[in-house]
């Protein structure tokens, strides 16, 4: 069976390394263009490229600035493709390319649907609080996410479990997943299982502006927002270091059931105790701060920021 596999980020790069590891029939690789990054802006190659180019299976990469754009489509039917595999590409695919395979365009998504719909469902359900999500792989359709779904698997979530963490547990879990519905479609049409609508929420892409701390929401709100979005784009709020103003990334933290009355939601409720992270009070309760990242400085815990400051040299700005 011939398919063509479309992907960008690394989280797709390790599906593909492991589709080609168990010898699927791999016959072009479509991903986005490469993007200028870094000081040196100079373009930087997807990881998915990247994989296909280090397989050493001289497999044909395509970067199109369009799918579909009437030049590629020829390109796409001309390989006779009998599926497409499609795992967080960057574009929707319109009916005139999902229309190209033989047998069916899959794609591997990460939530367990209808829920978190969009291009940010991992980040989103830690962000909710949610206790479990999972994979789904699904037929592709003109509406985002809403096909109809061949496969799920499940994955609990723990409190304190992080985007990055979480990732890389659905990536090992969607790539299986995957694997046993290209087999099953080299044999047969598998069930199709139809999504209800009416429970289906969506997850939009996270900009750094939605993961500003606000000190006034409750505390279990703000770690759920910095467990989140960690490692990126990462929760920050602004500081006052010596009367100069930083920004500060909250990478981890860890919730302290400490009542909020005659406390004002982002002031210091300890510093310079011994061996003590900095502990900030919210709506509710308190959250310390046990990895943090100011501006031009390497991630430490808190407790290593506040060491030579008097706690009247450092301030946290107050939504």
């Amino acid at each position: 069976m011939r398919v063509i596999f479309f992907g960008t980020p690394l989280f797709a790069a390790r599906v593909l390394e492991y589709l080609l590891q168990q010898k699927v029939n791999i016959v072009a690789v479509v991903s986005k263009p490469d993007r200028p990054k870094g000081r040196s802006g100079l373009p930087v190659p997807t990881p998915v490229k990247t994989a296909a180019f280090l397989s050493h299976l001289l497999l044909p990469i395509f970067q199109p600035d369009v799918v579909s754009a009437p030049e590629f489509t020829d390109v796409l039917k001309n390989l006779e493709p009998d599926l497409f595999v499609v795992v967080a590409y960057g574009e929707i695919l319109k009916q005139h390319l999902l229309d190209i395979p033989h047998k069916a365009c899959i794609n591997l998504h990460a939530s367990l649907l209808p829920k978190y719909r969009g291009a940010a469902p991992i980040q989103r359900c830690i962000i909710e609080g949610e206790r479990e999500s999972g994979v789904t792989i699904m037929h592709m359709v003109k509406k985002m996410d809403a096909g109809d779904m061949i496969s799920k698997v499940t994955v609990s979530i723990g409190p304190d479990t992080i985007f990055g963490e979480l990732e890389q547990a659905l990536c090992e879990a969607g790539k299986q997943a995957l694997l046993e519905v290209i087999q099953i479609f080299e044999e047969r049409e598998p069930p199709r299982i139809s999504q209800d609508h009416t429970q289906a929420t969506l997850a939009p892409k996270i900009e750094l502006e939605d993961c500003e701390i606000n000190w006034n929401l409750p505390a279990q709100q703000l770690h759920n927002l910095i467990r989140g979005v960690n490692p990126y784009p990462g929760a920050w709020c602004y500081v006052l270091i010596k009367g100069e103003k930083k920004r500060l990334k909250i990478n981890r933290s860890k919730i302290l059931s400490c009542p909020s009355e005659g406390n004002l939601a982002g002031s210091i409720l300890n510093i310079h105790q011994t061996k003590s992270n900095i502990v900030i009070a919210t709506g509710d309760q308190a959250l310390e701060l046990l990895e943090i990242q100011l501006e031009g400085k390497k991630r430490m815990s808190s407790e290593e920021l506040s060491r030579g400051i008097s706690r009247s040299q450092i301030d946290f700005f107050r939504n």
